[in-house]
């Protein structure tokens, strides 16, 4: 059996690339780890990654450095990622969010319901990109590289700057 990846290179990357979309972020409430209730409509202003995750899931895992990395570089510019997990017990998120030394936002959907709906998606991980106006301009379903937040995410922080 022929595989694709035969012939690709070791430093090939092979993170999704975004579709280009254009609606109104969805109205979204949830509470993050410390118990306190946030809204999507809060983060007005500043452009977000809302990615949606679980402990469990590799595409997951892989993504988290690039995501911590590229909100630790962008996040004073008005940059901010709001990982939602999906339906997991607080317990499993904590050791998670410790094993990866995460410091953006973590909200949780303990019903996978909300989060679904809201974004209009089943897959994991799913990562959408709003824009300071509250605008979604790009949406990714499977993880993403550093190299493709830098393509297709960096241009959009730095608008209206």
């Amino acid at each position: 059996m022929y595989y694709l990846t035969q012939n690709l290179s070791p430093q090939a990357d092979l993170s999704a690339v975004p579709a280009t979309v254009n609606y109104a972020a969805p109205e979204l409430t949830l509470t993050d780890l410390q118990g306190e209730t946030h809204s999507l409509a809060d983060y007005r202003g500043q452009v977000v990654l809302v990615n949606l995750w679980a402990t469990w899931c590799p595409p997951c895992k892989e993504e988290m450095p690039s995501l911590q990395a590229f909100y630790d570089k962008y996040n004073d510019k008005g940059f901010t990622i709001l990982a939602i997990n999906d339906g997991e017990s607080e317990a499993e998120i904590e050791q998670f969010v410790q094993d990866y030394q995460l410091t953006f936002p973590i909200w949780l959907d303990l019903t996978n319901i909300s989060t679904e709906q809201a974004f209009k998606t089943i897959s994991l991980p799913s990562s959408y990109i709003i824009d300071r106006n509250g605008t979604v301009r790009l949406m990714w379903v499977g993880g993403i590289s550093r190299s493709m937040l830098n393509k297709y995410v960096k241009p959009i922080i730095m608008e209206n700057q």
